[in-house]
């Protein structure tokens, strides 16, 4: 990593969406940016690395996106523990197409986890004021790799290359509280001419308090409304409070959690996508903007090193998973459709 340095006000005026930086510390910029990369065909998913440093922990605490939705469908930032190719850039959507003469490898061969996601022009990402992302020493995350999701390459045919990518910020300084990303998803299917409820649900089964701060929607043209729960056994029945809730087809941001909760062993995180087809065919999860995604994040913060091991709760979807279905749920809220688009 080869940083360029920020002053206090500098990053004031580059980053301020969550929280602003309290403490004025020693901040650094770095520019992890795709290599001037030429895609040739919509719908190319692109991957490039950064070696962290493994003598030096770094502490990421802001993330200001450099791309636009005209170009960029969505971009991921990963943690690894080891890149999934040795090369600069890689295919690696999965279901995607693969540019010839590139190689193919997933985003990760190990230690897989999302730190930070953008689309739809979404605006800068600052953390809240002691909470960061720890990568590099002796940490898990040894390399960061950025994917990009191509939605078009009109640009590129007059022989223009692209640059997109994010600006990390970070300190040297350590932070009293981490960062992490739990990511909840549902496989599944859309009918032609309906409204579907996709639904996914995991049980927390580790000995750890961790708060949440932030989520963030995301679907492709179909979803409607994307909401994220904490659910709690109460006796003969369940407590849902509302962790998010959003239009996915809004700026696809990180945005402040709508209630100050924690969550603890023994609770569950649920999440639901409104989804709505005027299609006369069947619309499925898959890679490409055809295809549809289910996803909620929800970023939070614990004390010390004290993540959870979990990154990621994912069910099949409908029609093989629904809410009604889990023993470990009762009583779901029940969103009617119009209702959920004005309060979203």
């Amino acid at each position: 990593m080869v940083p360029s340095a920020v002053t206090c006000t500098s990053l004031f005026l580059a980053v301020g969406l969550l929280a602003s930086h309290g403490a004025c510390e020693s901040y650094e910029k770095f520019s992890l940016l795709m290599p001037h990369v030429k895609p040739e065909k919509e719908e190319t998913y692109f991957c490039t690395p950064v070696k962290i440093d493994p003598t030096q922990e770094y502490y990421v605490t802001a993330f200001e996106p450099n791309a636009t939705m005209e170009t960029a469908h969505h971009m991921l930032l990963y943690g690894c523990e080891e890149p999934g190719s040795d090369g600069d850039v890689w295919n690696c959507g999965e279901m995607a197409l693969a540019q010839p003469g590139i190689s193919s490898a997933p985003v990760c061969r190990t230690g897989s986890q999302v730190i930070y996601a953008w689309a739809k022009d979404a605006p800068k990402l600052v953390l809240p004021e002691g909470v960061a992302f720890k990568v590099g020493g002796k940490s898990s995350i040894k390399y960061l790799v950025l994917q990009v999701h191509y939605a078009s390459v009109e640009k590129f045919k007059d022989g223009s290359t692209d640059d997109s990518g994010v600006f990390l910020y970070y300190t040297e300084t350590p932070q009293p509280k981490a960062a992490g990303v739990l990511l909840l998803g549902t496989g599944g299917r859309i009918n032609p001419k309906s409204v579907e409820y996709m639904e996914t649900a995991c049980t927390l089964d580790e000995d750890k308090v961790i708060h949440p701060f932030a989520f963030r929607t995301h679907t492709h043209a179909l979803g409607r409304v994307v909401s994220g729960y904490k659910v709690t056994r109460d006796g003969i029945t369940d407590k849902w409070e509302l962790i998010g809730k959003k239009d996915p087809q809004l700026p696809q941001m990180f945005y402040p959690v709508a209630n100050d909760l924690t969550l603890s062993k023994g609770d569950t995180v649920a999440a639901r996508c409104t989804m709505q087809s005027n299609r006369d065919r069947i619309t499925r999860i898959g890679a490409t903007s055809n295809d549809e995604m289910c996803i909620f994040y929800m970023m939070y913060w614990t004390n010390g090193n004290s993540l959870l091991n979990r990154k990621i709760c994912y069910t099949a979807g409908p029609p093989s998973y629904r809410w009604s279905m889990d023993t470990r749920l009762l009583n779901p809220p029940a969103e009617d459709f119009n209702d959920t688009l004005t309060e979203a």
